[in-house]
């Protein structure tokens, strides 16, 4: 086996501190809070080696204490926190509240203590009472459309921002300019699959972290994406860092031709 090149692995996350973390995570190169008409739309998600996006229906089984980590700075950096309401039930969300850690870190950088957590909801299957919306730090938005049933919508407007973004169903990209409309330019999604699948088959996607898993699922776990975009996104491989028990976690940004 001689003349074969050494195994070179990826840099591993413990050595390396919350800030450079940070700036490994690209917060330089993307639009200042509420200074682009565009803003930049990242996406977080985890995944084992088949393809799963969870593990007895939820993340929480994959990923480790590196995926949550990267996932508690990922709030640290953003303005709005993004979330389909099926992901907002399913993996038992609370009010959007990030470490005091984060919250000292955003005020010495000049940002609100708490990201805006958004809800998108095509039915408005919410309930008013949850601790998302009545303890939240920051007034919620939720985001759907004009057809959503009218009492649903008039409880939810007492403890949120509810948005109509489109007609007969949410328009994604409606949603990135509401966002972004309200100062909101850095927009961090995280899930789900349904509401992923559309923002790419829209070329929303600015940016996924996707943190893999070294184990094999083997069931009927979904993949991070679901829907039909007829065309393939390329992404550009920005970085690779290897967390404990072999988890990468990996950051991919839009392929610039």
């Amino acid at each position: 086996m001689s003349g074969l090149p050494p195994v070179v692995l990826p840099p591993s996350i413990a050595d390396l501190s919350d800030e450079q973390v940070v700036a490994l995570y690209g917060l330089e190169a993307r639009p200042a809070s509420g200074t682009s008409s565009v803003g930049w739309l990242r996406v977080n998600f985890v995944t084992t080696l088949d393809g799963s996006a969870s593990a007895g229906g939820v993340t929480a089984g994959i990923g480790g204490p590196d995926d949550l980590r990267v996932f508690d700075l990922l709030r640290r950096v953003t303005d709005v926190v993004l979330v389909a309401a099926g992901t907002v039930r399913d993996e038992g969300y609370g009010p959007m509240r990030v470490r005091d850690a984060d919250v000292a870190w955003r005020r010495a950088h000049g940002m609100p203590d708490h990201p805006v957590f958004a809800i998108v909801s095509g039915s408005l299957s919410l309930d008013p009472s949850s601790p998302v919306f009545t303890d939240a730090p920051v007034r919620p938005i939720v985001l759907t459309s004009p057809s959503a049933p009218a009492d649903r919508r008039e409880a939810l407007a007492a403890v949120a921002d509810v948005v109509s973004c489109g007609e007969d169903s949410v328009d994604v990209g409606l949603v990135r300019d509401t966002l972004v409309s309200r100062g909101l330019g850095r927009i961090h999604c995280e899930g789900g699959p349904s509401f992923l699948g559309s923002l790419i088959a829209a070329d929303l996607v600015d940016e996924l972290c996707l943190t893999i898993d070294p184990s094999l699922e083997g069931g009927a776990g979904p993949r991070i994406a679901r829907g039909s975009s007829p065309d393939l996104r390329r992404m550009r491989l920005a970085h690779v860092l290897r967390g404990a028990d072999d988890v990468l976690l990996t950051r991919y940004v839009r392929q610039v031709d």
